[in-house]
């Protein structure tokens, strides 16, 4: 091999180590949680990662009830869906979203900045989100993760 040849490794799907972290989103603002969650979910935290490959990690989610969002967010934003019949527009807020199921406004948030393919709806199966301090993935030894 000639000097001065730069060698690349490339990650393969059976060869990754995945971990598994735990986030406390007790007082963390929305968004600039779920974009570190993003980074961590697809990889690119790590110096192996490959884009077309599977290289994040696991991601437990807890106390997501106690997040930062603004007033003025929860008022001005909303959830739309389609049911596809005629008249079947449908927007929901925020803060309707928030008092119910609190953890599907850090889902949505987190889903939005994935990869739109289904590599990334593969990653975005990896995020555990949790109400309170419980979780069931204990047995998977997830490290806290600090900011």
């Amino acid at each position: 091999m000639p000097l001065g040849t730069i060698r690349t490794t490339v990650a393969k799907t059976g060869q990754v180590d995945q971990k598994w972290i735990h986030v406390d989103a007790t007082d963390q603002v929305l968004g600039r949680l779920a974009v570190k969650i993003a980074r961590v979910l697809m990889g690119k935290h790590k110096p192996s990662y490959t884009a077309h490959v599977d290289t994040g990690d696991f991601v437990v989610v807890t106390n997501v009830e106690k997040l930062a969002i603004s007033a003025k967010k929860l008022d001005s934003q909303s959830y739309a869906r389609y049911s596809y019949y005629p008249g079947g527009y449908k927007e929901t807020p925020m803060r309707t979203v928030f008092e119910r199921r609190p953890h599907r406004v850090l889902e949505e948030a987190v889903r939005r900045m994935m990869p739109k393919n289904a590599l990334g709806r593969r990653m975005l199966t990896k995020l555990k989100v949790y109400r309170g301090d419980t979780h069931p993935h204990a047995a998977q030894l997830p490290v806290a993760w600090a900011f």
